[in-house]
């Protein structure tokens, strides 16, 4: 692995550096964020701003190719202003989804005048996409969803329930899995379509979560009339256009964020235990060991990326390794952080407790990303099969037609 920028990556830091600086205020020392306990309508319109900024600067979707309204650059310059603008207190969760899975699809499989339609629009922040993919039956499982799609002419009416959708509530359109033929095995049955998220036949419901938000939503469409024009591939072929979309989620899901082993630290230094501070108790202190190693081999398992990356190579599976250890390590470091705390721990609101109640959040939000983009188990077969080698688990469903599978 190289480390060290290139001459040219050395340049085109210092001149997203240059335009941060210029255009956006720091993180503090602590994992607070200035969006924190406002109102999501609020920050929605900061966040467009911001990421029209950036696409008005070159810095919006840094590889998509210019005649999309993409600047054309590399994946490593992507890289860079990742780890550029992480230092900084901008939001960009909105439209993470919609740049990172949807609108790629739509890119590999829409005609031109669709692309023409949608990609600028979703670039400037002006639309936002969501992903509507899993089902109340059918999570890890995408395949075995059932939610239908029915030919009426050169139409498709569209009729079921979709849940775990992050963004719909503010979404302006989305893609959607769908299954148009039941007698065939459950991953040739499939279709993708992409569907205007204000279409009355649309229903859309928030989920009240135990952090408190309600990003995720349960989404019911109720004779939903989409024209074949709005297809993604072709008939049949959805699961194709699916692992497009789950590929690029691989790589957009990433690394847990929140609460670190440097907050842990600060917490142990100012916590007074019966033999004294807690960041002299040897048991503590192992604790932040283990998670500092983690965290180290989490920052290399990185690097392996990057410098793949930057030699022009595409990187493999072993991506699924960053995101089944950071999560569960962010559930771990946080339950600990909070018993830690005492009675403290087990306080919400961000104005009685220290750290803007990072740790409590991030113990409520961890088991979410334990499934989001991928359960643990779904990652680790990735990991087992595609990166060691092992063979596959066993499927008794294989090659038999979806509607004489038992339910």
């Amino acid at each position: 692995m190289d480390f060290n920028d290139s001459p040219e990556e050395a340049a085109y830091r210092k001149k997203v550096q240059d335009f941060l600086k210029a255009n956006a205020a720091p993180k503090e020392a602590t994992t607070a964020s200035r969006s924190r306990n406002r109102p999501e309508a609020e920050v929605l319109v900061d966040a467009k701003a911001w990421q029209k900024k950036k696409m008005q600067n070159g810095f919006a979707q840094i590889t998509w190719p210019k005649e999309w309204g993409g600047p054309g650059g590399t994946p490593m310059q992507q890289v860079i202003y990742g780890q550029e603008e992480s230092g900084y207190d901008v939001d960009g969760s909105f439209f993470g989804i919609g740049l990172g899975m949807c609108v790629p699809t739509v890119m590999a499989y829409a005609d031109d005048e669709t692309c023409k339609r949608f990609v600028g629009p979703a670039l400037q922040g002006d639309e936002i996409w969501c992903q509507l993919f899993s089902e109340p039956a059918a999570g890890s499982d995408v395949a075995g969803l059932i939610t239908k799609a029915v030919k009426d002419g050169d139409e498709w009416v569209i009729n079921g329930q979709k849940v775990w959708t992050s963004g719909a509530h503010y979404c302006d359109f989305g893609i959607v899995l769908v299954r148009t033929d039941p007698g065939v095995a459950k991953h040739k049955g499939l279709t993708m379509f992409w569907v205007d998220m204000k279409d009355p036949g649309i229903d859309v419901r928030p989920l009240h979560q135990m952090s408190g938000g309600s990003n995720f939503n349960e989404v019911y469409f109720t004779d939903v009339r989409v024209k074949d024009t709005q297809r993604l591939g072709d008939v049949g072929q959805g699961w194709k256009v699916a692992l497009t979309t789950l590929m690029n989620e691989r790589l957009a899901v990433g690394q847990a964020g929140g609460a670190d082993f440097k907050d842990l630290i600060e917490l142990a230094k100012s916590t007074e235990l019966e033999n004294g501070p807690a960041i002299k108790d040897g048991a503590v202190r192992e604790k932040i060991a283990d998670w500092y190693a983690k965290a180290q081999g989490l920052k290399y398992t990185r690097y392996r990326t990057v410098s793949a990356m930057s030699q022009g190579e595409t990187p493999g599976p072993e991506n699924s390794i960053t995101k089944v250890v950071s999560a569960s390590r962010l559930q771990d470091l946080t339950s600990f952080a909070m018993d830690l705390m005492d009675m403290g721990g087990i306080m919400v609101n961000p104005d009685d407790v220290g750290y803007e109640a990072a740790f409590q959040e991030g113990y409520m939000w961890a088991p979410g990303i334990r499934i989001a983009g991928g359960t643990d188990e779904i990652l680790r077969n990735i990991i087992a099969e595609r990166v060691l080698g092992m063979p596959q688990d066993v499927r008794v469903d294989k090659g038999v037609p979806f509607n004489e599978i038992p339910k």
